[in-house]
């Protein structure tokens, strides 16, 4: 085998081997966006945390932005009777940003047993207010006109 006919060789297994190894690239990203997806669904806290978005959301005045992340019970206030009934409380957001949550109680179990201090996750939609925000829709929408939202406490989703 002469020099040329080695290199020509050489050539076509390492683009053989670039070929297969992108494709297992692909079949690994496949699987992980698969499992990431499980954790998503799971009852477990996740990596997701949009403390960040929410932060930049505040500074820049924008509303209507879906986020997830989760906070520590600052204040438990009265429910909001007026039209739909609504559970409120402030969450302290791992960045200190404090939001007021609005869960529709109308739609969506209340949190029972909530405490001062408890470890809340949501999924809802951010508007802002010059306190530092409301979360709202964290429940599901019986018209699908929104994404559904939802609350997880000690391990329990309220949707």
């Amino acid at each position: 085998m002469n020099k040329t006919n080695l290199r020509v060789g050489i050539v076509i297994l390492v683009l053989i081997g670039a070929y297969l190894g992108f494709d297992w690239e692909q079949n690994q990203n496949s699987q992980q966006d698969n499992t990431q997806s499980a954790v998503v669904q799971s009852e477990t806290q996740s990596r997701i945390d949009d403390s960040e978005k929410i932060q930049q959301a505040f500074q820049q005045q924008q509303s209507d932005v879906q986020v997830r992340a989760s906070g520590r019970v600052k204040a438990l206030l009265a429910d909001d009777n007026d039209g739909s009934r609504h559970q409120k409380f402030i969450l302290s957001l791992s960045n200190g940003l404090t939001v007021l949550v609005a869960h529709n109680i109308d739609l969506a179990p209340r949190i029972e047993n909530l405490k001062q201090g408890d470890v809340v996750e949501f999924y809802g939609e951010y508007e802002y207010n010059p306190k530092g925000g409301v979360i709202h829709w964290t429940h599901h929408d019986p018209q699908q006109r929104h994404i559904d939202g939802w609350l997880k406490h000690q391990g329990k989703t309220y949707q």
